[in-house]
């Protein structure tokens, strides 16, 4: 154990990281406080008292992982696939590992019966919603949904998976085409 953090933000920053780490490369259920405090230089106990469970370190976890101004809140529904497009193939590489990462740790983690439900919820809340607020129409929530399994796929493909030639391929291409995979998803229209 490493010498252990006095300021109580640093040691709560101590934790956030350890756990973020610890959750990038293992699932929830293989994790244990132990390890987090461990890799954090402090006392379990302190885990508990700064975040309660390991629920709920998770749920913190997730929640500094994203932009909070992730959806500008200019966007009609009318750009939102050209928006999404464009978030989806990030230039900057910091936050291209920073995305790779959040979606590692849900991947890693979706079929805990703790976790998923975790992750389902910030999904839901974070994502789904308020993009299906944006959209007209009865189905919104479907076509939101479909949006975000378009967007999340072809992230995967191109920064966890690698898979050639989507990760090789020119942004402006990928975007060109997401856009429209999103136009439809998001649109209903099933001629496009």
């Amino acid at each position: 154990m490493s010498p252990r953090v006095k300021n109580a933000a640093a040691t709560r920053e101590a934790i956030l990281a350890s756990a973020r780490s610890r959750f990038i490369e293992e699932s929830y259920d293989n994790v244990g406080l132990r390890e987090i405090a461990g890799d954090a230089g402090v006392d379990v106990a302190l885990i508990g008292r700064y975040f309660g469970s390991k629920e709920e370190l998770f749920k913190e976890v997730l929640r500094a992982g994203k932009k909070p101004d992730w959806l500008d809140p200019s966007v009609g529904h009318r750009e939102l696939p050209a928006y999404l497009a464009s978030l989806a193939v990030e230039e900057d590489c910091a936050d291209r590992k920073k995305h790779a990462e959040g979606l590692l740790i849900m991947l890693r983690s979706a079929s805990s019966p703790k976790a998923g439900e975790v992750i389902r919820q910030a999904l839901r809340e974070d994502v789904l919603e308020p993009i299906a607020k944006l959209l007209p129409g009865a189905d919104a929530e479907v076509r939101s949904s479909l949006a975000l399994s378009i967007f999340f796929g072809t992230n995967v493909m191109r920064t966890i998976m690698a898979v050639e030639p989507l990760c090789q391929c020119d942004s402006g291409s990928v975007r060109g085409h997401m856009q429209r995979l999103l136009e439809a998803a998001l649109t209903g229209d099933r001629t496009a």
